[in-house]
Parts: structure tokens; C-alpha cells; sequence
């Protein structure tokens, strides 16, 4: 009989009802994982399969950034770790804003990973806390985006 590590018990965040409950979901399991795709279409309510539409679900709204936030304070609180998968999460540009909100995972498409690990690799942790911060006090999308890409340029 071999030895086998124990199976932890996530919940995925894909509904920002789950999201609202994070710090009574955080007490039964051992980690989560924010389905961002699933998350912003419901919290923004653009069905992201019209094509009319899909263009306006935005994953970097304040509106997903807060309820993702919210979901990191309740894990983290209960030491448990968080990750996000979802397309943001292999988008360049998101990476500082995804740090400084305090994901502990990104899981990203295969295609993707070189790009962000050098991303992760150049940030600041106290510039990604104020980016975040800053992003979490925006009203729209094209506002948090402006701002990434303003920091960005600071950057470099």
C-alpha cells in the first residue's frame, strides 16, 4: 500500500455570490480557484458568447477586481491560497494589478506562460499593492487599463 498525499478540497468563484460568501466558504475548504471568465460575465451580465457583447465583459472592471479581492482577503484570512484562471490571467497586463490584489497562483494557457513569468519576475510587490489599490478606486475597465498601461510606461 503506497502512500498518498491528501486531496484538498477547493471551490471555484465563478458567481459573485460565491465571491460574497468567500469568508464562510473559506472556513470548508482548502483553497480557491477564480473562474474570472464565468465571474465577470456574471457580474457585469453581458453574455460573453454574443459577439455583440463579449468585447464589454472586461475582467479588469472594478466590479470583478473588488469581488476578486474580496475572495483573496476571506481565503487568506483562513491561510488558504488562492488562484485565478480565466483569460486575465494570462494577460500581460493584468499581471501587476492580479499581484498586488494578492493572488497566490495564475494558471495560465500554455502559450502564455514565458510572457508571465517574465512579467511576474519585474514587478515590485509595494507597486503592485498601490496599483491594485488604485484600481480598486475606478470606475470603469478602460480606466484600470489606462492606468496599467500608464504604469507600464513608467516602467520601462
Amino acid at each position: 500500500m503506497g502512500l498518498t498525499a491528501p486531496v484538498q478540497l477547493g471551490v471555484m468563484i465563478e458567481v459573485p455570490s460565491a465571491a460574497l460568501m468567500a469568508d464562510l466558504l473559506a472556513k470548508e475548504v482548502d483553497f480557491f480557484s477564480i473562474g474570472t471568465n464565468d465571474l465577470t460575465q456574471y457580474t457585469m451580465a453581458i453574455d460573453r458568447g454574443n459577439p455583440r457583447l463579449a468585447k464589454m465583459a472586461d475582467a479588469l472592471h472594478p466590479a470583478v477586481l473588488r469581488l476578486i479581492y474580496i475572495t483573496i482577503k476571506a481565503a487568506h484570512k483562513e491561510g488558504k491560497w488562492v488562484g485565478i484562471c480565466g483569460g486575465i490571467a494570462s494577460e500581460v497586463a493584468a499581471v501587476p494589478v492580479l499581484i498586488g490584489l494578492g493572488i497566490d497562483e495564475l494558471s495560465v494557457s500554455i502559450n502564455s506562460i514565458p510572457a508571465v513569468k517574465a512579467a511576474i519576475r519585474r514587478q515590485n510587490l509595494e507597486h503592485c499593492r498601490e496599483l491594485a489599490t488604485k484600481a480598486l478606486a475606478k470606475k470603469t475597465a478602460t480606466e484600470v487599463r489606462t492606468l496599467l498601461a500608464e504604469a507600464a510606461q513608467a516602467d520601462h
